[in-house]
This record gives C-alpha cells, structure tokens and sequence, in this order.
C-alpha cells in the first residue's frame, strides 16, 4: 500500500509574499476556497509573516477579519499561520503575556497550526508560543530555521529538533527560506530527525523553488520519512516562490508514495489564479530564473533584492558584490544566525554601514543589541571584539538568560494607549494589532471604515513598520529610518530606496 504524504498550500499566504508583496486582494481569492477546502490538503496557510502587515499597510483591511472569512469559507481544512517565535509578527521581542495573548486570539479567530520559528534557532525563543498553542489544544510545529554555516551541521540541526520536542510540539517543519537544502541534506536531516526524536514525529519539509534542486530535495525527503512538504499551485509557484503543487503530485506517481488531492480542483485554483494574478503586475518579482549562485553567497534571493535596493537608494548600486560579502562576514561576526526576520536586515543593514562608513565604525543599536544576546543566542561563536565594541557602544552588557526575561508586562500600557485612538475597536485584536505595529496601527484603525482597498494594477508603494526582507522585492520603497550608535551617542539615519 502506498504511503500517504500530506501538502499544505501557500497560495493564500506566502505564494503571495514571495511573488506578489501579500498584495492579493481577498476578493480575488474568495472563488477559489470552496475548491482548496475540497481539495484534500493537510492544511493551507492563510495568516502570518508579512501579511498582517500588508493588510493594515498596504489593503487597508483587517487581518483579524480576513483571518475570520477564511475560518467561515474554509471549514473543513485546518488554517495555518506563521508565528516568529518571541517577536510573533513584528521585529522586536514581546513578553509572554502579549505572547500567550495573540495565541489565544489568533486560535479563536480560526487558525488550527502554528508554524513558530526563530532566526537564532533558540528554542528558548519558540517555548512561550509553542507551550502556548499546546495549552489551547492547537497543532503546535516547531521550525528548524535551515541555512547552512561551519556550524551548522546535520547533526547539530538535529540537535535543535530534540531540542524543540522536549519543549513541547506536534510536529517538526524543517523551514529553508533560500532553497538551500540539497537533496542529500534533505534526506540526512529527515532520517536524522525520525532517529533522534522518534518514528512518530511528524515531520514538514518547507522549502524554495530558487535554486532549481529543491524538487529533487522534496523527493528525497519523502524518501526519508517526512510526512507533509509545502507546495504552491502552480500559477503561483517558481522564480524566488515555491515548487508546484501539481508536480509534486505527480513525481510520486510509481514511487510508492501519493497524495490524497483532487486534482480537477487544484487545476480550477490554478486557472483562477492566472487569471487574476496579472493584475498585481506592479508587485510582481521578476526573477523567474534559476539563481544556483546562492549556494555560494548563502544569501537568500529576497535578501539579494533587498540589498540592492538599498543600496541603489544611495546611488551606490556599484557595491552590491562588497556588501554581499559583507553580509557573510557580519554573520560570521554574529555567530551565524539564520538570515530571517529580525536578523536579515540588522544584519544587511550592518553590512551596508560597514562598506559606506568603514568596518563597525558605525553600529545600529539592533546591531549592538543582536551581538548582545537581546535577540537571542545562536550555534556559533560571536567575533569577542565585535562584542565588546557592541557593549561599550550600547552602553549595555552581553546577556546569557533568555532575552524574553528582562521585559516588563505590557498589555494593559498597550490597552490604554490604544483606547485613544481614533477607530479603535475596543478588542483585544485591536490592542495586538496596535502592539506589533504602533506606528501603522493608528492610521489603519482612522481609516478601516473605508474597507479594503483593491491595489490591482496600482503602483507597488509601500511605508512598512520596518522593512521586510522576506517579501519578494525585500525592501521598503519608502523611507526607512534606523537607529545608529556613534562614539556613544545615538542618531537616526534615513536609508531611502529608490523605486525602478
């Protein structure tokens, strides 16, 4: 009897955020949930990453309610979402209660699966949500944040996942942003997993189209033992995206391997999408290709994109093969954290000062803080005279403790500062969405009565909160304005990318 491999869909999630900016209006994908709710799927993520944000800042929408329609539309499928770790949606550490709190809500407004990860592969950082998710009878998955380094072997990889089962998951995602998982890798690390932490455990692998293997990397895991991978229908899948759905399904076929999904479904999603998806032209990335270049750089390809806006912003476009290389040397600097959210663009941003303004003459307070441990605590050994340069600057001391420790409750400050607000709702949705993003929040909620906005064939402008390097293009077209320390004091720095 053939085994059985589970898929979770991005169509509704991170399709969007890798090809299209989440710039999908939900109008637009209404018509297709009564197909992908039939369509045999483990579960179909819907919520999470940039997308909150692009609701409030980009669609003029409550993510709160769209999270709600998909609930009503989607009934029998569970929704899943992605959650980063201590720091939820936003950039910066949150304390428990605001942890526990969003969790709550975010499971009573319809998701079943909660993706955490953290970019330090601290688990200390995953075991507030993840413990969190367990308490309220949700599907609980622990990510491994898949980037390599000389640290970061196999084994060490598998390390972590033993790591995060004692703290309490139902399943274990390994989580490779960059499409940087090799076939080999793929399957050591499956099997690895399954030994160390038991055949039981379920196993997700999520990974990139990018680099052209990661199909072969799928297959490879399936043959390992992994029980569900992430894909995305076609017609929004390649280039810097995801593999496709339907070729997934169909390189199983004589493997002793299926899929349990209705294809004559998934194809009416597909052939809905592609009619539609030209309206977000203005959004579209527009690197299709195959980029194997990255296995050299370990850079990811939206962090690429990010960088190069940057620095064109700056007319010094011409530094983008000095900065790349920077980039590594930050990360080495740094103990080699993964390069997602938060610390793909302190660290980018590091990088870009260390080339324009010479090497750590100039250090961001996130920067500072990063080397510190205030963000977390990575596999590998920090660069001593980078520290101490970032405590001296910081004014501060290295931490060992979880960062999550040193905060102060802020639910009821965040309460009673949001209850003034104009539009404010008076919920508790309404305070978490004030709490992640205090300077979009307030706008949003003045002009929510205005209903979603329809952003099909308009220019791509955005004014992010901070800038996302995990969205296709990566950077903000806006201003963004960063904190620096120098010679002990702090300024504010305006980076400006330019638009092309």
């Amino acid at each position: 009897m053939a085994r059985t491999i589970e898929v979770t869909d991005l169509i509704l999630r991170d399709a969007q955020q890798s090809l299209l900016e989440t710039s999908m209006a939900l109008e637009d994908l209404i018509p297709v949930c009564e197909d992908l709710d039939n369509a045999g799927y483990w579960s179909l993520e819907v919520w999470g990453g940039a997308s909150f944000d692009s609701c409030i800042r980009l669609l003029n929408e409550d993510p709160w309610e769209r999270l709600r329609t998909y609930r009503k539309l989607l009934p029998k499928t569970k929704l899943q979402m992605l959650l980063r770790g201590q720091n939820l949606l936003a950039y910066r550490n949150f304390d428990d209660s605001i942890v526990e709190k969003f969790v709550e809500k975010a499971a009573q407004n319809g998701i079943d699966v909660f993706r955490v990860f953290d970019a330090f592969n601290d688990v200390r950082n995953l075991k507030a949500s993840l413990q969190a998710v367990r308490r309220i009878g949700k599907h609980a998955q622990g990510s491994i944040c898949y980037l390599p380094s000389p640290v970061h072997t196999v084994a060490a990889f598998v390390d972590i996942a033993q790591q995060i089962k004692e703290v309490g998951c139902d399943s274990i995602c390994i989580r490779d942003v960059a499409g940087l998982l090799k076939p080999q890798v793929a399957y050591d690390l499956v099997k690895g997993i399954k030994q160390k932490c038991g055949k039981g455990t379920l196993v997700n692998v999520h990974t990139r189209s990018t680099t052209g293997v990661t199909m072969v990397s799928l297959m490879k895991a399936v043959e390992a033992g992994c029980d569900m991978v992430d894909t995305a229908i076609s017609s929004l899948a390649f280039g810097r995206g995801h593999n496709p759905t339907e070729s997934f399904v169909e390189m199983l076929e004589g493997t002793g391997y299926e899929c349990r999904l209705d294809m004559e479904r998934v194809l009416r999603v597909k052939h809905h999408i592609a009619t539609v998806r030209p309206r977000y032209r203005g959004f579209l990335d527009g690197h299709m290709g195959v980029e194997t270049e990255i296995f050299e750089s370990q850079i990811p390809a939206s962090m690429i994109s990010s960088t190069e806006i940057q620095l064109k912003g700056q007319d010094t476009g011409h530094l983008l093969q000095d900065v790349l290389s920077e980039i590594r040397d930050v990360r080495r600097d740094a103990g080699y954290p993964a390069l997602d959210p938060p610390a793909d663009q302190i660290i980018g941003t590091q990088a870009v000062f260390n080339q324009l303004q010479g090497k750590y003459k100039v250090l961001t307070s996130e920067f500072a803080d990063l080397m510190l441990g205030y963000y977390g605590t990575p596999l590998g050994e920090k660069n001593a005279e980078v520290l101490a340069m970032a405590s001296a600057r910081a004014n501060k001391p290295p931490i060992s403790c979880r960062a999550a420790d040193l905060l102060q409750p802020e639910w009821e400050r965040r309460r009673s500062e949001a209850a003034v607000l104009p539009g404010f709702g008076g919920t508790d949705e309404d305070v978490l969405t004030y709490a992640m993003f205090p300077k979009i929040a307030p706008q949003f909620f003045k002009t929510r009565m205005e209903g979603p906005k329809h952003i099909g064939n308009e220019p791509a402008t955005v004014d992010s909160e901070q800038p996302d390097a995990n969205r296709s293009g990566g950077a903000s077209a806006s201003p963004v304005t960063y904190v620096v320390s120098l010679n002990g004091k702090e300024h504010k720095v305006m980076v400006a990318p330019v638009k092309e």
